[in-house]
């Protein structure tokens, strides 16, 4: 028996036909407040990963390298889509809360 994947199949039985559509444009708080976290924390991580390379605090430059790239991971993911959020906010043209994913 084969597989049929019935995902983006249209059938009279859609809810969606015959219905009006709305796009709710909200803003996801949670997912909005997790992006300025990570962005914060990530800028945060880099600053003090890089103070602590240059200084050796906790014993030599590795540590302090280490740090920053951790800091790095985190904010790049938050600059996004914190940048997204902004984007969406002002209303620039291709930018909707729709584009963060859910948490």
């Amino acid at each position: 028996m084969a597989y049929v994947d019935h995902a983006f199949s249209i059938s009279d039985e859609d809810i969606m036909v015959g219905t009006s559509y709305t796009v709710n444009n909200k803003p996801p708080v949670k997912e909005i407040a997790l992006a300025v976290a990570l962005l914060v924390f990530g800028a945060l991580g880099i600053v003090l990963g890089f103070f602590m390379a240059v200084n050796r605090i906790g014993g030599d430059r590795a540590h302090g390298l280490f740090f920053a790239l951790l800091g790095a991971i985190l904010f790049i993911p938050g600059f996004y889509y914190t940048r997204i959020a902004y984007y969406a906010y002002k209303g620039y043209k291709g930018f909707s809360f729709s584009n963060i994913p859910a948490v």
